[in-house]
């Protein structure tokens, strides 16, 4: 079992993301902005942090950069979770450290598959 945090500022997403990891025996938290996504990761550091790239307050891509500079061995795993599907919004992701990259809208099987993957690793 992993310690899955949800980053999704859209509450059906949201739901959806946390019903598919729970039913997946993981733990989940979930932010709905990136700040408190940052805030949650320094009082509990999960295994896979699952990021949307559009949220208020602080972008995912800027969530990524700023744990990337303070966990530059990548234990944490991130698996950006967007709609942003341009080839180079894709690499700009990977190039902040992102450690898988999956768009909107997206089938919920290859999503647990992927997050399996990178719990495991």
């Amino acid at each position: 079992m992993a310690q899955i945090l949800i980053v999704e500022d859209e509450p059906d997403v949201l739901l959806l993301l946390e019903n598919r990891v729970r039913g997946a025996g993981h733990d989940v938290e979930s932010a709905t902005d990136g700040e408190t996504a940052l805030e949650l990761v320094a009082g509990r550091r999960p295994d896979v942090i699952v990021l949307d790239w559009m949220m208020p307050r602080l972008s995912g891509i800027d969530v990524l950069e700023r744990l990337r500079a303070d966990d530059p061995q990548h234990d944490i795993k991130v698996l950006m979770l967007t709609a942003k599907s341009q080839q180079s919004d894709i690499d700009r992701a990977y190039e902040a450290g992102a450690d898988d990259y999956i768009v909107k809208p997206f089938s919920s099987r290859d999503f647990i598959e992927r997050l399996a993957a990178l719990a495991a690793s």
